[in-house]
């Protein structure tokens, strides 16, 4: 350790560890070394907000680099600055005194400068015969060159992260527009739905969209959002699926008619096996499942189900239907009744089910008879996925704020 290049300051500034530090590690340059001064300066700006520096900090540090003569810092050079606050004020657009002396101290604070102190406090330079400077007082730029690679990191994670939030932002604003198109489409075509909950919940959306400000908290309300798009877009799929059975049954009993218009022979009575009749659709009509919604939001809004996934993991739908077997049996829900659901909601849906009935069984007297009334007005086209999913995701949400 190199006890030399620890120095306190000068004055009732007092010292403390995190200064030691700072100046080990400034003093831990490797041989050779040199950066663009402007380089480190912008890497710097870049990851301000990781470094806890403020716009007039990053002018006052640009102001200490003019004072620096060369283009790079280099440890075979001085790199100790020594300008006074009036020259420093003049050269960061004449911020205030009081202005400066704050900034300088968050620099030194966040590690990018060292302060250098000469006995009375002063900030000079002493010269040797040859005109070389032998011993300055001021503040030190090593710790910008030690630490050079350290906010290259620093600016690239910044960059990745405006991003992925710009990316973020995209989606959003395509998932609103989704979701308000497709919504007025359906209120304007008397399309039957329940439309007034979509709408106060895209609403409340939009008023936690304007008061957002971390990654977070947009990617938070970019899966909300695509999760009610997928709501909507469900219920109008299943319309436009029960429009398309009900014109098929339609059709096929005008051309039933038809026929016993042009023949009396099926006007007699006979047996059905015996003319080799086929079942009629128009008789039993076969519900066809709407689409699952995303596993991951299912696993999000309800995680209690991975424990029940083979080898306390899920990842895949097979291994959600696997784990929905399994809490079946446990809350007692009969095998009929979850043969019904898988019937009429499809197996990844009616498995994402018992997922939230189990994320919820303390509210539920009788998870079977529940799992019965949920597929009954799944049947008759009452009951959809999104807003449990929703309410659950919110739900935990919530939790881990108050935790």
């Amino acid at each position: 350790m190199q006890v030399g290049n620890v120095t306190t300051p000068f004055g009732r500034r007092p010292m403390t560890l995190a200064l030691v530090r700072s100046q080990m590690r400034a003093s831990q340059i490797e041989p050779g070394k040199q950066i663009d001064k402007w380089k480190i300066f912008r890497d710097a700006c870049d990851a301000r907000s990781l470094l806890g520096l403020r716009d007039r900090a990053l002018a006052v540090l640009n102001a200490l680099l003019t004072f620096y003569p060369e283009a790079s810092l280099s440890d075979e050079s001085n790199l100790i600055v020594f300008p006074s606050n009036a020259q420093l004020t003049a050269r960061a657009n004449g911020i205030a005194g009081s202005t400066l002396r704050e900034n300088l101290a968050h620099l030194v604070e966040a590690g990018l400068i060292q302060r250098c102190d000469s006995p009375n406090g002063k900030r000079y330079a002493r010269k040797g015969t040859d005109g070389a400077i032998e011993t300055a007082y001021g503040f030190s730029l090593s710790p910008l060159l030690a630490r050079s690679e350290e906010l290259a990191l620093l600016a690239q994670q910044v960059a990745a992260t405006q991003r992925h939030l710009k990316f973020v932002k995209e989606r959003i604003t395509i998932a609103r527009r989704d979701v308000r198109k497709l919504l007025s489409a359906a209120i304007e075509d008397g399309v039957s739905g329940n439309w007034e909950t979509v709408e106060s919940l895209y609403v409340a959306l939009m008023a936690r969209l304007r008061a957002a400000k971390t990654t977070e908290a947009f990617e938070g309300l970019l899966e909300e959002l695509e999760l009610l798009r997928e709501e909507v877009i469900n219920q109008l799929e299943t319309l436009i699926i029960t429009e398309k059975t009900d014109t098929n049954d339609a059709d096929i009993r005008q051309h039933i008619q038809n026929s016993n218009t042009e023949s009396i022979i099926e006007l007699e009575p006979s047996s059905r096996n015996e003319l080799g009749e086929k079942p009629r659709p128009d008789i039993e009509r076969k519900i066809e499942p709407i689409k699952a919604f995303p596993l991951g939001m299912v696993l999000r809004a309800c995680p209690e189900i991975a424990m029940y996934g083979p080898g306390g993991n899920i990842e895949s739908w097979r291994d959600l239907m696997f784990a929905a077997v399994v809490v079946r049996s446990m809350l007692g829900v009969s095998p009929s009744a979850y043969q019904d659901a898988c019937e009429v909601m499809g197996p990844e849906n009616a498995a994402a089910t018992m997922a939230a009935i189990l994320e919820r069984v303390g509210h539920i007297s009788s998870p079977g008879g529940y799992l019965r009334d949920l597929t009954g007005k799944a049947r008759r086209g009452e009951f959809s996925l999104g807003p449990v999913l929703m309410a659950l995701l919110r739900a935990s949400g919530q939790e881990a704020k108050r935790a």
